[in-house]
């Protein structure tokens, strides 16, 4: 690989007649390509009650994809902390450490999470960005607004059903701060009383904060000299803000001296842009659901992305997403992944492809690790 690592993000997702056993399958088989091509690292993400996406439980798709590979690096891309315990995602994780050690990366997001009180001060802002392009030419478009996506009763509905009743989400900052506590053996009550997780304590795991602005993820990665990744895949908007942050709120850590940060894109990869973009078809139906919140969908065929029914407002919906997905040949990719890296002066880069078939994502990586090799 070049001298910018590589890695992959999966949401394992469900094509257009399809079924999720299949798609798991398909995954795993991915991973075992990824290693075999020399990605650093490969990570799962969670999503719930989507008809397309079979991600829902990292921890249980990372132990299937353990066993399955020998030596690259896999992780979360994250998990939801607003529905988690500290002590359950550490005895999760320390559960597949203790038969797998030294290869998992624990990434953690503050989804569905209940923000400090009130909001940290001084959030970074954007670098100059002039007519949505950052100083070297990266797309940075508007920032989307997900206030009206939140307010769908499926948001409700799913919180309902992560959440116990009555129960609600610890404080994030908190909760990272627990995490750190068990898995280092430190972890002590406000009565003194000690914890100890089993298995999970001294497990050799990469703690990972994810986050999408500057804001408090940003800052609590920083402030416990963590690593970050950036999202630039679901919101290019503000992944500048993002790695500013981060980087102004680093203080060294006993396991990294200075900021790392690993940023996200969505890419499709063929012999040619024309190919590239046949393969890319669905993904503007397929994001139109996520942001309206339906659900993501089966991911459709070509065929069946022509047919759906655009109207102005979807347009608008998905007009960011759409603008930042690198999609070409494998220079040309590669090319807008140097972009990304040198803008948000990234020391890793994680990409993410789907495709209606299987042997065509396989086939994008692939294109892209050769690629990515020469330069």
């Amino acid at each position: 690989m070049a001298t910018t690592p590589l890695a992959v993000l999966d949401l394992v997702p469900i094509s257009s007649g399809s079924t999720a056993p299949q798609a798991l399958r398909n995954s795993i088989d991915l991973a075992q390509q990824a290693e075999r091509l020399g990605y650093t690292r490969y990570w799962f993400a969670e999503h719930h009650l989507n008809p397309g996406v079979a991600g829902t439980s990292p921890a249980v798709v990372l132990a299937l994809t353990a066993a399955a590979t020998s030596t690259i690096r896999i992780g979360s891309g994250a998990v939801q902390m607003g529905h988690r315990t500290a002590l359950s995602v550490v005895e999760e994780f320390g559960l597949i450490d203790a038969l797998h050690p030294g290869r998992l990366d624990l990434g953690l997001g503050r989804s569905g999470g209940r923000p400090r009180t009130p909001q940290p001060a001084g959030a970074v802002s954007s670098p100059a960005v002039v007519d949505g392009r950052a100083p070297n030419g990266l797309v940075i478009p508007p920032k989307f607004n997900p206030a009206g996506m939140l307010k769908s009763p499926r948001f409700a509905l799913q919180r309902s059903l992560l959440q116990l009743p009555n129960a609600e989400p610890q404080n994030y900052t908190e909760q990272i701060e627990d995490v750190l506590a068990l898995l280092a053996g430190r972890y002590r009550s406000s009565e003194g009383a000690e914890a100890h997780a089993v298995p999970g304590e001294h497990a050799d795991v990469q703690v990972w904060i994810l986050g999408s602005s500057g804001g408090e993820s940003a800052e609590v990665a920083g402030v416990n000299g963590l690593r970050f990744g950036a999202n630039y895949h679901v919101s290019p908007g503000s992944v500048l803000e993002a790695a500013d942050g981060y980087r102004a709120a680093f203080r060294p850590s006993a396991d990294l001296d200075q900021p790392y940060v690993c940023v996200s894109a969505d890419v499709v990869v063929a012999e040619d842009e024309a190919t590239a973009r046949e393969l890319a078809a669905g993904y503007g139906p397929w994001v139109r659901s996520i942001r309206t919140a339906e659900g993501a969908i089966q991911y459709p065929t070509p065929e069946q992305a022509r047919a759906y029914p655009w109207t102005p407002e979807d347009q608008e919906l998905v007009a960011d997403r759409l603008a930042t997905q690198f999609v070409g040949s494998p220079g040309q990719v590669a090319d807008k992944l140097e972009q990304l890296r040198d803008a948000t002066e990234a020391d890793e880069l994680i990409v993410t492809t789907i495709t209606h078939e299987h042997a065509d994502r396989v086939r994008s990586f692939q294109l892209l690790a050769q690629e990515w090799s020469r330069r």
